[in-house]
Protein backbone atom coordinates (compact mmCIF):
# COMPACT_ATOMS: atom_id res chain seq x y z
CA UNK A 1 0.00 0.00 0.00
CA UNK A 2 3.07 2.44 0.73
CA UNK A 3 4.23 1.92 -2.25
CA UNK A 4 1.55 2.20 -4.44
CA UNK A 5 0.43 5.27 -2.71
CA UNK A 6 4.15 6.96 -2.82
CA UNK A 7 3.98 6.07 -7.15
CA UNK A 8 0.63 7.71 -7.22
CA UNK A 9 2.14 11.11 -5.68
CA UNK A 10 5.44 11.02 -7.75
CA UNK A 11 3.77 10.17 -11.24
CA UNK A 12 1.56 13.23 -10.41
CA UNK A 13 -1.76 11.82 -12.53
CA UNK A 14 0.16 10.94 -15.46
CA UNK A 15 1.91 14.15 -15.87
CA UNK A 16 5.38 13.02 -15.04
CA UNK A 17 6.63 9.31 -16.14
CA UNK A 18 8.10 6.64 -13.47
CA UNK A 19 10.06 3.63 -14.56
CA UNK A 20 10.15 1.16 -12.24
CA UNK A 21 12.59 -2.09 -12.16
CA UNK A 22 12.60 -5.00 -9.71
CA UNK A 23 16.18 -5.30 -7.02
CA UNK A 24 17.20 -8.85 -5.12
CA UNK A 25 14.94 -7.98 -2.11
CA UNK A 26 11.68 -7.64 -4.72
CA UNK A 27 9.35 -10.39 -6.00
CA UNK A 28 9.26 -9.05 -9.69
CA UNK A 29 6.13 -10.98 -10.19
CA UNK A 30 4.31 -9.45 -7.39
CA UNK A 31 5.98 -5.87 -8.18
CA UNK A 32 4.40 -6.09 -11.93
CA UNK A 33 0.87 -6.91 -10.49
CA UNK A 34 -0.36 -3.49 -10.54
CA UNK A 35 1.02 -3.36 -14.28
CA UNK A 36 -2.61 -2.77 -16.16
CA UNK A 37 -3.84 0.11 -14.17
CA UNK A 38 -0.17 1.29 -13.60
CA UNK A 39 0.47 2.52 -17.51
CA UNK A 40 -3.00 4.95 -17.10
CA UNK A 41 -1.00 6.60 -14.46
CA UNK A 42 2.28 6.84 -16.16
CA UNK A 43 3.61 4.29 -14.11
CA UNK A 44 6.05 1.52 -15.81
CA UNK A 45 6.83 -1.77 -13.85
CA UNK A 46 9.78 -3.66 -14.92
CA UNK A 47 9.93 -7.22 -12.97
CA UNK A 48 12.53 -9.15 -15.05
CA UNK A 49 15.55 -8.61 -17.82
CA UNK A 50 13.71 -9.95 -20.23
CA UNK A 51 10.14 -7.46 -18.99
CA UNK A 52 9.19 -5.75 -21.89
CA UNK A 53 6.89 -2.20 -21.53
CA UNK A 54 3.11 -1.78 -23.32
CA UNK A 55 3.49 -0.12 -26.18
CA UNK A 56 0.88 3.12 -26.49
CA UNK A 57 -0.50 5.91 -23.94
CA UNK A 58 1.62 6.09 -20.87
CA UNK A 59 -0.25 8.64 -18.11
CA UNK A 60 -0.03 12.19 -20.08
CA UNK A 61 2.82 10.75 -22.36
CA UNK A 62 3.50 7.87 -24.93
CA UNK A 63 5.79 4.71 -25.17
CA UNK A 64 6.70 4.92 -28.69
CA UNK A 65 9.00 1.63 -28.45
CA UNK A 66 9.88 -1.73 -26.38
CA UNK A 67 10.90 -4.88 -26.11
CA UNK A 68 13.27 -6.97 -23.64
CA UNK A 69 15.22 -4.86 -21.90
CA UNK A 70 14.26 -1.21 -23.75
CA UNK A 71 11.87 1.15 -24.03
CA UNK A 72 11.40 4.37 -25.73
CA UNK A 73 9.19 7.48 -24.21
CA UNK A 74 8.23 10.79 -25.59
CA UNK A 75 7.65 12.96 -22.92
CA UNK A 76 6.79 16.34 -23.98
CA UNK A 77 7.95 16.18 -27.29
CA UNK A 78 11.21 15.14 -26.69
CA UNK A 79 12.69 11.06 -27.06
CA UNK A 80 14.13 9.52 -24.41
CA UNK A 81 15.55 5.45 -24.89
CA UNK A 82 15.98 3.77 -20.96
CA UNK A 83 18.09 0.62 -21.27
CA UNK A 84 17.26 -1.18 -18.37
CA UNK A 85 18.03 -4.55 -16.21
CA UNK A 86 16.21 -5.17 -13.27
CA UNK A 87 18.25 -7.12 -11.03
CA UNK A 88 19.89 -10.08 -13.04
CA UNK A 89 20.03 -12.92 -11.13
CA UNK A 90 22.34 -16.12 -12.79
CA UNK A 91 19.34 -17.94 -13.97
CA UNK A 92 17.45 -14.94 -15.15
CA UNK A 93 20.57 -13.86 -17.33
CA UNK A 94 20.70 -17.36 -18.71
CA UNK A 95 17.55 -16.91 -19.58
CA UNK A 96 18.58 -14.10 -21.89
CA UNK A 97 22.07 -14.93 -22.78
CA UNK A 98 22.57 -18.89 -23.07
CA UNK A 99 26.75 -19.54 -21.91
CA UNK A 100 28.16 -22.30 -20.30
CA UNK A 101 30.59 -21.31 -17.18
CA UNK A 102 32.70 -23.30 -15.57
CA UNK A 103 32.38 -22.35 -11.63
CA UNK A 104 36.28 -20.59 -11.38
CA UNK A 105 34.98 -18.69 -14.69
CA UNK A 106 32.32 -17.33 -12.65
CA UNK A 107 32.41 -14.22 -11.45
CA UNK A 108 34.19 -12.90 -14.93
CA UNK A 109 31.57 -14.46 -16.75
CA UNK A 110 28.88 -12.78 -14.89
CA UNK A 111 29.95 -9.44 -15.43
CA UNK A 112 31.20 -10.31 -19.41
CA UNK A 113 27.20 -11.43 -19.51
CA UNK A 114 25.83 -8.20 -18.05
CA UNK A 115 28.58 -5.87 -20.45
CA UNK A 116 26.90 -8.75 -23.17
CA UNK A 117 23.76 -8.08 -22.70
CA UNK A 118 24.29 -3.79 -22.95
CA UNK A 119 25.95 -3.71 -25.75
CA UNK A 120 23.07 -5.28 -27.47
CA UNK A 121 20.80 -3.04 -25.79
CA UNK A 122 22.79 0.13 -26.50
CA UNK A 123 22.03 -0.40 -29.81
CA UNK A 124 18.63 1.16 -29.12
CA UNK A 125 20.50 4.46 -28.41
CA UNK A 126 20.51 6.92 -31.35
CA UNK A 127 21.79 10.36 -32.12
CA UNK A 128 18.43 11.94 -31.87
CA UNK A 129 17.23 10.47 -28.28
CA UNK A 130 17.78 11.43 -24.38
CA UNK A 131 19.89 8.27 -23.84
CA UNK A 132 19.69 6.61 -20.59
CA UNK A 133 20.25 3.59 -18.45
CA UNK A 134 18.77 1.61 -15.61
CA UNK A 135 20.19 -1.32 -13.48
CA UNK A 136 20.42 -2.99 -10.05
CA UNK A 137 23.84 -4.38 -10.08
CA UNK A 138 26.71 -4.17 -7.76
CA UNK A 139 29.81 -2.88 -9.36
CA UNK A 140 33.20 -3.47 -8.50
CA UNK A 141 34.91 -1.16 -6.10
CA UNK A 142 31.05 0.20 -4.82
CA UNK A 143 31.22 1.29 -1.24
CA UNK A 144 29.08 -1.33 0.66
CA UNK A 145 27.13 -1.08 3.85
CA UNK A 146 25.94 -4.13 6.57
CA UNK A 147 22.37 -3.69 5.11
CA UNK A 148 23.22 -5.07 1.67
CA UNK A 149 22.82 -9.34 1.38
CA UNK A 150 26.55 -9.76 1.90
CA UNK A 151 25.83 -13.37 -0.32
CA UNK A 152 25.49 -11.30 -3.77
CA UNK A 153 28.36 -8.99 -2.87
CA UNK A 154 31.89 -8.64 -3.94
CA UNK A 155 32.02 -12.26 -5.06
CA UNK A 156 30.31 -13.99 -8.19
CA UNK A 157 27.55 -11.30 -8.83
CA UNK A 158 30.16 -8.43 -9.06
CA UNK A 159 30.47 -6.31 -12.58
CA UNK A 160 32.67 -4.20 -13.82
CA UNK A 161 32.24 -1.03 -13.72
CA UNK A 162 34.07 -0.98 -18.23
CA UNK A 163 30.45 -3.61 -18.57
CA UNK A 164 28.23 0.12 -18.44
CA UNK A 165 26.77 0.96 -21.59
CA UNK A 166 29.09 4.22 -23.27
CA UNK A 167 26.15 5.69 -25.35
CA UNK A 168 24.23 6.43 -22.43
CA UNK A 169 24.45 9.98 -21.30
CA UNK A 170 23.57 8.47 -17.12
CA UNK A 171 23.07 5.09 -15.98
CA UNK A 172 20.98 4.88 -12.58
CA UNK A 173 22.25 2.25 -10.69
CA UNK A 174 20.42 0.49 -7.42
CA UNK A 175 21.61 -2.15 -5.06
CA UNK A 176 24.53 -0.59 -2.68
CA UNK A 177 22.73 2.11 0.01
CA UNK A 178 25.39 4.88 0.26
CA UNK A 179 24.60 7.01 -2.19
CA UNK A 180 27.64 7.38 -4.49
CA UNK A 181 29.42 8.29 -7.73
CA UNK A 182 30.53 5.17 -9.81
CA UNK A 183 34.32 5.65 -11.38
CA UNK A 184 32.72 4.91 -15.04
CA UNK A 185 33.37 6.04 -18.82
CA UNK A 186 29.56 7.29 -18.30
CA UNK A 187 27.71 9.28 -15.54
CA UNK A 188 26.91 7.00 -13.68
CA UNK A 189 24.99 7.14 -9.74
CA UNK A 190 24.09 4.64 -6.52
CA UNK A 191 21.07 7.23 -5.47
CA UNK A 192 21.47 4.88 -2.33
CA UNK A 193 18.41 3.82 -0.42
CA UNK A 194 16.26 6.86 1.41
CA UNK A 195 16.49 5.23 4.93
CA UNK A 196 19.17 3.99 7.00
CA UNK A 197 19.16 0.58 7.22
CA UNK A 198 22.28 -0.42 9.55
CA UNK A 199 24.47 1.30 11.96
CA UNK A 200 27.20 0.94 9.47
CA UNK A 201 24.95 3.87 7.45
CA UNK A 202 25.48 6.51 10.36
CA UNK A 203 27.23 9.36 9.56
CA UNK A 204 26.68 10.11 5.92
CA UNK A 205 23.19 11.97 4.02
CA UNK A 206 20.49 9.98 2.37
CA UNK A 207 19.79 11.83 -0.88
CA UNK A 208 18.63 11.52 -4.87
CA UNK A 209 19.46 12.99 -7.56
CA UNK A 210 17.57 15.54 -10.24
CA UNK A 211 19.17 14.56 -13.39
CA UNK A 212 19.09 16.68 -16.58
CA UNK A 213 19.61 15.44 -19.86
CA UNK A 214 19.23 17.09 -23.45
CA UNK A 215 20.29 15.59 -27.08
CA UNK A 216 23.95 14.77 -27.61
CA UNK A 217 24.55 16.96 -24.19
CA UNK A 218 26.63 15.59 -21.04
CA UNK A 219 24.31 14.90 -18.28
CA UNK A 220 23.78 17.67 -15.26
CA UNK A 221 23.33 15.93 -11.64
CA UNK A 222 21.98 18.19 -8.62
CA UNK A 223 21.85 16.72 -5.26
CA UNK A 224 19.06 16.60 -3.32
CA UNK A 225 19.67 15.76 0.55
CA UNK A 226 16.98 13.85 2.13
CA UNK A 227 15.95 14.66 5.75
CA UNK A 228 16.55 11.38 8.11
CA UNK A 229 13.25 11.83 9.97
CA UNK A 230 14.40 8.69 12.52
CA UNK A 231 18.00 8.43 12.85
CA UNK A 232 19.83 5.52 14.00
CA UNK A 233 22.05 6.12 17.26
CA UNK A 234 24.65 3.74 19.15
CA UNK A 235 24.18 4.21 23.23
CA UNK A 236 27.42 3.21 25.09
CA UNK A 237 26.23 3.00 28.65
CA UNK A 238 28.74 1.73 31.31
CA UNK A 239 25.70 0.25 33.53
CA UNK A 240 22.67 -1.21 33.15
CA UNK A 241 21.27 1.78 35.58
CA UNK A 242 23.29 4.35 33.54
CA UNK A 243 21.05 2.86 30.07
CA UNK A 244 17.53 2.83 32.25
CA UNK A 245 18.41 6.58 32.20
CA UNK A 246 18.83 7.09 29.19
CA UNK A 247 15.80 5.34 28.08
CA UNK A 248 13.79 7.62 30.45
CA UNK A 249 15.74 11.15 29.29
CA UNK A 250 15.18 10.02 25.93
CA UNK A 251 11.54 8.34 26.01
CA UNK A 252 10.11 10.81 23.51
CA UNK A 253 13.02 11.14 20.48
CA UNK A 254 12.06 9.74 17.47
CA UNK A 255 15.12 7.18 16.95
CA UNK A 256 16.17 3.50 16.19
CA UNK A 257 18.80 2.91 19.23
CA UNK A 258 21.93 -0.10 19.60
CA UNK A 259 22.70 0.14 22.70
CA UNK A 260 25.77 -1.30 24.12
CA UNK A 261 26.17 -1.53 27.79
CA UNK A 262 29.59 -2.42 30.06
CA UNK A 263 28.55 -5.01 32.69
CA UNK A 264 30.38 -7.76 34.72
CA UNK A 265 26.83 -10.17 34.89
CA UNK A 266 23.88 -10.97 32.70
CA UNK A 267 21.29 -8.27 32.04
CA UNK A 268 18.29 -9.51 33.47
CA UNK A 269 14.91 -9.87 31.64
CA UNK A 270 13.34 -7.84 34.26
CA UNK A 271 16.03 -4.81 33.01
CA UNK A 272 15.51 -5.21 29.56
CA UNK A 273 11.76 -5.12 29.54
CA UNK A 274 12.35 -2.13 31.66
CA UNK A 275 14.33 -0.23 28.94
CA UNK A 276 12.08 -1.34 26.02
CA UNK A 277 9.12 -0.21 27.78
CA UNK A 278 10.62 3.11 28.49
CA UNK A 279 11.99 3.63 24.92
CA UNK A 280 10.48 2.99 21.88
CA UNK A 281 12.61 1.14 18.90
CA UNK A 282 15.54 -0.02 20.63
CA UNK A 283 16.78 -2.88 17.97
CA UNK A 284 19.60 -4.19 20.23
CA UNK A 285 20.71 -4.76 23.32
CA UNK A 286 24.50 -5.89 23.50
CA UNK A 287 26.30 -6.68 26.98
CA UNK A 288 30.22 -5.71 26.71
CA UNK A 289 30.91 -8.33 29.26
Amino acid sequence: GLFYRALRKVCNDGKRVVLVIAGNHDNPDRLVAASPIAYEQGVILLGKPKSCAQVGVCGKHKILDAGEGYVELEINGEKAVIITIPYPSEKRLNEILSTGIEEEERQKGYSERVAELFSMLSDKHREDTINLAVSHLFILGGEESDSERQIQLGGSLAVSASALPDKAQYVALGHLHRPQVVKAKTKCMYAGSPLQYSKSEIGYTKSCYIVEVKVGEEATIQTVPLKNYKPIEVWNCSSVEEAIEKCTDNANRECWVYLEIKTDKYITQEDIKAMKSLKDDILEIKPII
